[in-house]
């Protein structure tokens, strides 16, 4: 009888690790899944940025030829930047330590097709 004790307690401790494990990964591909999606933000709008604004600080051009005006854009542009940047990592982190307080399970997906005999195998005995 003491054999089967052990061998369920340590079924049960098996299973409550597997699990412990399973909220553990699922809680990490939530978070780096936040973390891409709010990275993708911040670099999609300073690439808009760029994209519309980027004239005014000859973003095509070499340093060597931009006027000082242009110079003193591109130098407002990559404080900004720098801004932006810092900001996302900074949610980031508060992203992350936020994550420890939560258990997080992922769904486990379960399809249940039905089987049906195909119309030529079904039993057409005559007793």
């Amino acid at each position: 009888m003491e054999d089967y004790s052990n061998f369920l307690k340590s079924s049960l401790d098996y299973k409550r690790s597997r699990e412990d494990r399973f909220k553990e990964v699922s809680r990490d591909a939530l978070f780096k899944a936040s973390k891409k999606k709010i990275q993708t933000t911040m670099i999609g709008a300073l690439s808009t940025i760029e994209e519309h604004f980027g004239f005014l600080w000859g973003l095509d051009s070499d340093e060597e030829k931009l006027t000082p005006e242009q110079k003193h854009v591109r130098s407002i542009f990559e404080d900004i930047r720098a801004k932006i940047l810092d900001r996302g990592n900074t949610q980031i982190r508060n992203l992350e330590s936020e994550f420890v307080n939560y258990e997080i399970s992922k769904k486990k997906y379960f399809i249940n097709l039905p089987v049906a005999k195909p119309k030529g195998d079904q039993d057409d005995r005559k007793e």
